[in-house]
């Protein structure tokens, strides 16, 4: 049987479906497992659905596909079976308008594949079961939501704690109802909350450890193992201080992961500013800035001479919190983040590559030095609005030698200030005719990358056009404004 290829909503329980009394399903076949879960419902008609499936679904069907002697050969038999083949969590049948009651054979085979057996009354329509299986999905979402947040809030309110590691292991622990550890450096087991585990767990924990350890370029920050009756999961707390913080639950909920992410966050900060020092190092950083210094003065205390600015927004319609920002940083492997409204940036040493992010859009600058920062960090700006333009996960900024590098630098500086000289006070105005050049005139990209109306990006141009007095559709006036759009 395939994998099914799930969605990431939560799944609904088959009994939760069966509980509902609007809608009068009753279960005539098959096994009554409190486990049985769907993960959406679909309707066919087809004598063999097994192509139109995805793995967990409900199938709903009125027998229209039944031939009239089907019950004497093999068809429900071979139907069932490629349900099930394909991977079919339930199946569901209507009592109307094809036929009055499920066919026999059909319960038969049910039974002998052991796949769970609806009846659909007459007065329940397939459109209704789907929805209240989406309706149920929401709830379960809620729920889990729900649950991640206040476990951020007591796991936050853990870490204040004159005993922080401790009380985030057992807040951890508690909220997944099973065992937290922190691994040192070593491999040693420093600090655990929860329920102890068996010897042979407790071994398959600490080798999970020693994957996630940072041993060099390539090493997952995380990973996880099921055994039987036990889920097992490390991650790493930070490139370069080797603290693995190690969890051994009885089963895996929604969300669990989330919450131990965000406990790996807050004790990657408990166990990694005292270790290092880089707490102080960034304050002292800050405050010779602020103090005047340049940024090539205080670049050696953050520890790196080449740097890349990110610029990262969350695939969510939320803004971006300090913790899920903190995540981040650590994913990327640098504690050197600014959230804004709509975008976390982060300062990240050039040897560090970054990659894309699971539920993140990103934009990457060229290399630079400190002294380049500000221009690094228009270049991820810009790289970050192609991105989600093109709705690429990681697009990074072309800094290969072009034309522009045979230009010398104040001739182009002097070209590109006559050109776009009526652009001075209408930043707007630059920002969407660079945009709609990089994306090839492309309205509804533009409208995208600069979270606008298509029409105001239409209404832009036109005035671009009107100011310069020049035909935007000419290939060589649009190399040209690119080539002075192009400076920083």
């Amino acid at each position: 049987m395939p994998d099914p290829a799930v969605p990431p909503t939560p799944p609904v329980p088959l009994a939760a479906l069966l509980a509902r009394e609007d809608l009068g399903l009753r279960q005539i076949a098959g096994p009554s497992d409190p486990s049985t879960v769907i993960h959406w419902a679909h309707t066919s008609e087809m004598a063999d659905p097994y192509p139109y499936l995805l793995g967990g679904e409900l199938l709903l069907t009125a027998g229209v596909h039944i031939p009239e002697a089907a019950g004497s050969g093999t068809y429900f038999d071979d139907y069932v079976s490629r349900v099930v083949a394909a991977g079919g969590a339930a199946l569901g049948f209507g009592l109307a308008p094809v036929h009055d009651t499920v066919p026999r054979a059909l319960v038969a085979a049910c039974e002998a594949w052991e796949l769970p057996l609806l009846e659909v009354p007459p007065r329940t329509t397939f459109s209704g079961v789907a929805r209240a299986v989406w309706q149920l999905m929401a709830q379960a979402r809620h729920a889990e939501l729900r649950r991640v947040t206040e476990a951020q809030q007591n796991l936050a309110a853990a870490a204040s704690r004159p005993d922080p590691v401790p009380s985030v292991l057992r807040q951890l622990a508690q909220r997944l109802g099973g065992r937290a550890v922190l691994f040192g450096p070593d491999g040693a087991e420093i600090a655990a909350a929860g329920r102890a585990v068996g010897p042979a767990d407790r071994e398959a924990l600490t080798g999970l450890a020693e994957v996630v350890r940072p041993s060099g370029p390539g090493t997952p920050t995380s990973a996880s193992h099921a055994t039987a009756g036990v889920h097992l999961a490390a991650y790493s707390l930070g490139a370069g201080r080797g603290f693995v913080l190690g969890v051994a639950t009885p089963h895996r909920e929604p969300g669990d992961h989330t919450v131990a992410s965000v406990a790996a966050v807050l004790l990657s900060l408990l166990t990694g500013e005292h270790q290092s020092g880089s707490e102080a190092a960034r304050s002292s950083a800050l405050v010779r800035m602020l103090l005047g210094a340049s940024a090539e003065d205080v670049a050696p205390l953050l520890g790196g001479g080449r740097w890349v600015v990110v610029h990262a927004r969350p695939d969510t319609l939320t803004a971006p919190d300090p913790v899920a920002a903190s995540a981040l940083g650590a994913a990327l492997g640098s504690p050197l983040i600014d959230v804004a409204r709509e975008v976390v940036r982060v300062l990240l040493p050039a040897e560090r590559e970054p990659g894309p992010q699971p539920g993140w859009t990103l934009g990457v600058s060229a290399v630079a030095g400190p002294a380049e920062w500000a221009v690094a960090d228009a270049q991820a700006g810009r790289a970050l609005a192609r991105a989600r333009a093109v709705r690429a996960g990681l697009v990074r900024y072309g800094a290969r030698p072009a034309l522009a590098d045979l230009v010398p630098e104040a001739d182009a500086e002097a070209h590109a200030r006559a050109l776009l000289a009526r652009f001075e006070n209408a930043p707007a105005l630059t920002d969407t005719l660079r945009t709609w050049l990089s994306l090839h005139g492309s309205w509804d990209r533009t409208a995208v990358a600069l979270d606008v109306h298509r029409n105001t990006v239409r209404q832009r141009i036109a005035k671009c056009a009107a100011l310069l007095d020049l035909d935007l559709d000419d290939p060589d006036v649009r190399m040209e404004l690119w080539f002075a759009l192009r400076r920083p």
